[in-house]
This record gives structure tokens, sequence and C-alpha cells, in this order.
């Protein structure tokens, strides 16, 4: 890691603790104590599972691609790719430090860069389309709710849903339209060149569309493997049911067991939007906000929802960052590059 990644991830702490010590602010420590001594351990111990699951999964997909073009790839060095996409997605705003993360992680293990990237584009676009149609599903079953607790701010739900199916639009397009996808990108760049030079303006031109054409190249070789493709659709469906199961197995661990697991995993599927919204890395007070707002009907105690609050966030980000580092530090298994 960069001096400047040991800051932002030292600051990332540090924010969630303040945050966690505001919250707690008006309840008193004996409450919270006892709160915390009657957890059922049994099902938080589900919920652990499952957050463990979902990096387990991404893991398992990961080596899919790579050993489809690299015998030789072990899943022992699979594991590192997701948990150092969780510590760069979690100290990056917009979680811009992922992708690029996953692609150094993959080249220390040997794997050439172009058929890295090949992996980590399908693994994206099967990810972002899977997270925008699991989203689509939950305005159905949950936005009435959301409006009804949180008015102004569901726009901005909406708001996020747009992006990312403009994300997944796009990534379509270039994959199925590619030579309609460059005129349009041509268009949208002619303003620009009223306020950069015209050196800088065919810089980037050519840049944009080296990336289009690689990109293009890329997704030809994946739609010839439509077995995979489907394979990987499935199993990411299954991670992401995994990962927005969390915060219902966290409340029946609280004792809460009269909800509705459709409507639970329908908000976190909503506050996952949300989150990836929001600039500041990990959506740090955002997360914890609408967690607060969304659950706080069903969780009547004040120190418990306190208390599902900070199990969630330490489940589905502190631990992340945490196993990342230990991730980052772990030297890979280098593939041998004969038998590559």
């Amino acid at each position: 890691m960069t001096k400047r990644n040991k800051i932002s991830l030292s600051i990332m702490l540090l924010l969630g603790i303040l945050i966690f010590v505001y919250a707690a602010r008006d309840l008193k420590f004996d409450v919270l104590m006892h709160d915390i001594t009657t957890i059922n351990p049994y099902w938080f111990l589900v919920a652990v599972f499952c957050i463990l699951a979902y990096f387990g999964l991404e893991s398992f997909i990961t080596y899919l691609l790579i050993k489809n073009n690299n015998p030789n790839y072990t899943f022992k060095d699979s594991i590192r790719v997701p948990l150092v996409e969780q510590l760069f997605n979690g100290i990056t705003p917009f979680a811009s430090g992922g992708q690029p993360a996953q692609l150094f992680v993959l080249m220390q293990s040997g794997v050439d860069a172009g058929r890295a990237s090949s992996a980590l584009i399908m693994k994206f676009v099967v990810f972002q389309t899977m997270v925008v149609f699991n989203f689509f599903i939950s305005l159905i079953i949950g936005f009435q709710y959301v409006m009804e607790k949180m008015h102004a701010l569901s726009w901005l739900i909406l708001f996020g849903f747009l992006i990312h199916l403009v994300v997944v639009i796009a990534l379509l397009m270039i994959m199925y339209w590619h030579g309609f996808t460059k005129k349009i990108v041509n268009l949208v760049l002619k303003p620009v060149k009223f306020f950069i030079s015209d050196e800088k303006f065919i810089s980037l031109k050519s840049t944009l569309d080296e990336k289009i054409d690689n990109f293009y190249e890329e997704s030809v070789h994946i739609a010839k493997q439509w077995k995979l493709m489907l394979k990987i659709v499935l199993i990411t469906f299954v991670q992401l049911l995994f990962y927005y199961s969390i915060p219902y197995f966290i409340m029946l661990s609280l004792g809460y067991d009269q909800a509705n697991i459709v409507m639970i995993i329908s908000l976190h599927i909503i506050i996952f939007m949300i989150i990836s919204i929001f600039p500041i890395p990990g959506g740090s007070g955002g997360a914890e906000y609408t967690f607060e707002m969304l659950f706080r009907s069903y969780i009547s105690s004040s120190s418990k929802l306190l208390l599902a609050m900070m199990l969630w966030r330490i489940l589905t980000y502190y631990l992340g960052l945490v196993l990342g580092v230990f991730a980052l530090i772990k030297k890979p298994h280098k593939l041998n590059e004969s038998k590559k």
C-alpha cells in the first residue's frame, strides 16, 4: 500500500469509530452492554457465514474466469482478489480503486494483463447487471416504504439506479453496437474541444477510442463462452443473495424474528445502491444514516438499532478492509510462465 492509501485507511477507520460514538451519545452504556451479551451467537454466525460466502463465491467466479485460460491458476490465489478489491473499494471515492487493485493482484499471480482484464470485464458486466436487476425488483417491493420514511432522499435512490442502469447500457452498447457507440462518444466529445488544447483533445479522443476498441475485442471473446457466462450469472445471483441477507440474520440474532425476509432483503438492496452514489469512501455517514432510517420501524429499541447498525457495518465494510490488508500483504503463488 502507498502512504496515501494507508492514510485513507486510517481516516476511514477513525471516521467509523467517531460515527459509532456519535450514534451512541444518548444511549446508556449498561443497556448497550446488556444487549450485546444477549445476542444469539448462532444467528450472528449465520450472518458471518453470509459475508464469508459472498467473498468466497466472488473468489470462485474469479477462479473460473482465470482458470479458463490459465490451467495452473489456483483457487487459493483467487481468494486474494475480492479481499483486496474490498480494501480499495472501501478507501477510494465511489469505490474507484477496486478494479485497478484486482488487476494488480492478478498480475502479481502471473496472469497476463490482457487475460486478467478480460476476466474482470466479464465479472464487472455480470455484477452490474445483477445489481440493477435486483434493485429493480426491490423498488417494486420496498419503494413505497422508502418514500414514507426518507421522502426526498428516495429520489436520490432513483438517481443512483439510473447511474447503474446507464453504466450497464453503455457496456452493452460497446459490446453489441461498437461503431455506433464510438460515433456517440465522438459527438459528446466535440464541446470539450473548446475547453482544452488540440493536443490534449486528440490524446483524449485516442485514449477513449483505444479503450472502447479493447473492451469490444474482449467482449467478443467473452460472448463466445455463453455457458461460462450463464454459470457466472447464476453464481453472482447467489453471491448477492448472501450479501443482501445479512441484516435479516443480524435482526434474528437480536431477537426480532417477525420481520419479512423479502422486505428486509429489498431494503438492504436499496441501501447498497445508496452507498454506491455517496462520494465518501465506503459511503461512511450515508450508509449508517440510511440503515437507521429504514430499519427504525423494525427495531424498536434504540440500543438494539445501534447495535444492529454496528454489526452490519463491521461485517459488510470493516471486515473487508481488515481482510484486504492481510490479503495484500500475503505473497501470491506465481504462475509458471512456461505453462501459461
